[in-house]
Formats: C-alpha cells, sequence, structure tokens
C-alpha cells in the first residue's frame, strides 16, 4: 500500500500497549509485522498510523489519562497493580484491553463451569470441597469451621461424580496449577492433603477418549489444534489437519467463541475432549494463553498474525471494553424450551455480534488483505531466524541449542511450505 497515494488524507494516530512479563519472541514478531504493515491503513476516509510501546509498571494517579488505545495485557491475571490499572482504563479512558480485567477476575474456572453447566453444555460432572487448611493465626476461620463446617466424605465424592479416575484441581486455577490425575484412593487423600490452603474441584476424568482439542481463538479468529497433554512441552501440539469431523470442527469453533464472547475475553484458549458427537469441555478460563514459539511451534505465525489483525481492528474502529456482560441473554435461550443444537446456534448469533464478525471479515478483507504475504515474508527473514536461534537458547540448556535450533527451523519451515501452498491456491 503507497504511503505517498494517501498522505493527503487525515491522519489519526493508535497507540497499542504490550503487557508483558518474561516473554521473547512473540512481542518482537508481533512488533515485526506491525513495522512492515507500514505502521498505518486507511479506513473511512482517514489514515491511520500505530505506535506499539512496551509498557512499565509504576505508581499511578487514578486521574491521569491513559494514552493507549489497545492493550494486549500478559500480566493482569497475576499481578495486581496491572489489573487496577487496566480497570482504571476501561472505566475512565476507554482503553480496550485484551483480555477484559474484570472477568478475569471474578470469573475463575469455578464460574465459567457453573455459567457452562447452566447452558447446557456437557461439562463433567464436577464438585467443590473446601480447603483442607487454614490460617492458624485466623481465629474467625476457626470458630466458622468448628461451628458450620460438616465433615465429609472424600471418597463419597468419588462416588457421586462417577467414580475413578478423576482430576482435583484448583478451582481459580491456571496453567496446570495444581491438577493431580487421581486413579485410586491412595492418590485422592494425598492430592487433597498436599492442596493446602486452596479449594479444590473434584472432577470426573473422561475415560477412552479419542481427541484432546485445544482451541486458540483471537477476536472471532478460531483454531483447534490437537493437543497431547503427556508430552513434553516443545510436543504438545500435534501436526495435524482434517482431525475434526466437520460436526466436531464445527462445535468446537462455536463453543470456544460463545465462551470467549460471554466473558469477554478476546484473547483465550479451551480444551475439549471428544469422543465422536461427545464433545466435554473442561478447560476453558485460560485468557492468558500459551503464545510461545517452544510450545506452539508450526501454530505459533498463526498466533501472531490474529492478534495483529485484531488488535488493529480493535484500535481503527474504536472498540470498548465490555464492562457489562449482557449474561441474561445467554441465560434467556438458555432456559427455553427448544434442542439444545438450536441453543448452540443462538448462542453463537450472540458471540458472533459481540465480536462484530461480519464488519471484522470485511475489514481484514479490504484493509489487510497483503497481511499474508507480510507474514510469509517475514517468517522466512533472517530477522525471524535470529529470534527464533535466541528463544532456543533462553530456553534449553547449552548442549541442546543445536538440535532444538534445527528442530524449531523445520518446524517453521514447514508453516512456510504449507503457508505458500495454500496462498497458491487463492
Amino acid at each position: 500500500m503507497s504511503t505517498k497515494q494517501h498522505d493527503d488524507l487525515p491522519h489519526t494516530f493508535r497507540r497499542i500497549g504490550l503487557l508483558l512479563g518474561n516473554e521473547y519472541a512473540w512481542p518482537l514478531a508481533y512488533e515485526a509485522l506491525i513495522e512492515r504493515l507500514g505502521s498505518h491503513l486507511n479506513y473511512q476516509g482517514r489514515r491511520f498510523d500505530f505506535e506499539v510501546e512496551r509498557l512499565t509498571i509504576e505508581p499511578f494517579n487514578l486521574r491521569q489519562p491513559v494514552r493507549h488505545h489497545v492493550i494486549i495485557d500478559r500480566l493482569g491475571y497475576w499481578h495486581m497493580t496491572v489489573r487496577e490499572w487496566l480497570k482504571k482504563s476501561a472505566l475512565m479512558d476507554d482503553s480496550h484491553t485484551v483480555n477484559n480485567p474484570f472477568t478475569f477476575q471474578s470469573m475463575e474456572k469455578h464460574s465459567a463451569y457453573c455459567v457452562m453447566i447452566r447452558l447446557g453444555f456437557d461439562i463433567p460432572e464436577t464438585w467443590l470441597v473446601p480447603q483442607k487448611e487454614w490460617d492458624p493465626k485466623d481465629e474467625r476461620a476457626r470458630v466458622t469451621a468448628e461451628n458450620y463446617h460438616k465433615m465429609f466424605d472424600l471418597e463419597k465424592i468419588v462416588e457421586e461424580v462417577g467414580g475413578y479416575p478423576v482430576f482435583m484441581k484448583p478451582y481459580d486455577g491456571g496453567g496446570w496449577r495444581g491438577v493431580t490425575h487421581i486413579k485410586n484412593r491412595e492418590d485422592l487423600y494425598k492430592a487433597y492433603d498436599e492442596s493446602g490452603q486452596q479449594t479444590m474441584h473434584i472432577q470426573k476424568g473422561i475415560k477412552d477418549y479419542e481427541i484432546f482439542c485445544r482451541c486458540l481463538g483471537c477476536g472471532p479468529q478460531i483454531l483447534p489444534m490437537r493437543y497431547d497433554p503427556d508430552q513434553p512441552l516443545h510436543n504438545r501440539y500435534r501436526i495435524e489437519h482434517g482431525f475434526l469431523s466437520p460436526f466436531q470442527g464445527d462445535y468446537v469453533v462455536k463453543l470456544t467463541r460463545i465462551i470467549n464472547a460471554f466473558f469477554g475475553w478476546e484473547y483465550n484458549s479451551c480444551e475439549s475432549l471428544l469422543r465422536g458427537k461427545s464433545i466435554f469441555p473442561i478447560d476453558f478460563a485460560n485468557a492468558v494463553p500459551d503464545t510461545s514459539l517452544i510450545s506452539l511451534h508450526y501454530y505459533f505465525p498463526w498466533a501472531i498474525k490474529a492478534l495483529v489483525r485484531w488488535s488493529l481492528y480493535c484500535a481503527v474502529t474504536e472498540r470498548k471494553t465490555r464492562i457489562d456482560l449482557q449474561s441474561r441473554d445467554y441465560f434467556a435461550i438458555a432456559d427455553r424450551d427448544i434442542p439444545f443444537p438450536e441453543k448452540l446456534n443462538l448462542y453463537h448469533d450472540l458471540a458472533q455480534r459481540y465480536f462484530e464478525s461480519e464488519r471484522f471479515e470485511v475489514f481484514c478483507a479490504s484493509h489487510l488483505a497483503h497481511l499474508d504475504e507480510l507474514t510469509l515474508e517475514y517468517f522466512s527473514s533472517a530477522a525471524w531466524d535470529a529470534t527464533l536461534v535466541e528463544r532456543c537458547r533462553r530456553s534449553f540448556p547449552a548442549h541442546e541449542h543445536e538440535q532444538f535450533i534445527a528442530h524449531y527451523r523445520g518446524l517453521i519451515n514447514y508453516w512456510v511450505k504449507t503457508e505458500q501452498d495454500r496462498l497458491a491456491k487463492h
């Protein structure tokens, strides 16, 4: 797109902020693609210029304006200063945050399970059990426990959920923190004893499932991937195309969009276990989803391109963080006496409206059509290769550098080849 051709258009400046922790490769790739786009596009008679800034964490005045139109957050799930600044930016400055800091705090895995059960999804049988231990210095907790906590039988709860195997996991967990696969009585009591002051779920384990699918969602864009949690981190995502039947593919894509739209999680992953037409969502509150080259490998370019598309769309169209969730619209459908497939489609209509999916598709086709080619060029470049090499050096011991540099080069080169083939067909 020629810059000179559109110099006479009114200019509008948009800032995109990145809140980062120890991440390395994806911010560099994201920044490189924005730069290759020329940091501008033309929309509705205006020329938009973009600046990407890595944000620092410091004290802030509640009245101090936030300059950033879009913020991609990777810290607010654990860093309270960041989370409260994000809330302030949404409430006072109309900044759009990926992801919603309000629901991320209040709607943890437990709330997400409750919502999806209410909507009629096939969540495995799940119980919540009180924490095993309390702070011995907390007199209020001691008195409450003595007066009102009833004794309960852990093994009876396992029977209620359908017997072994079960999973015990924190009600607000993330990143597989504290998850235990329990096969017998000994495992059960050991896991509960070790859970300490965490409040835990006990959830039925699904036997004999055929596919473990993890969907990555960014805005309305959804990528289903076959996943194997028992493999090492670098080998969990399997490169398989067409591993879902048409029914399964349609279902998990709609499921992921519905979950993300309900909670305002615009960059999130959803895990499901599949057995024929039986689909069991098991983990879908991952609103700081895996974006690491080391784990995503072949799928890494898709994630970066999806983030670029969605963040630019939000910046240009002045999308605002939705603070009120409009949950009742979903519950009104849930309470209707109609077959679940009809409910699924009605939920999905709400999700599509939340994500402005049609408008987004038109925006991408009209203003970001060249992003595919630019992404292909970048992941074939020396600049990307230097990022890949450094990421491997940071992630693996020195004696494994050569092995894993070759491994990741091969996977990204395979993506380049398949992407070239895909684009050649269009």
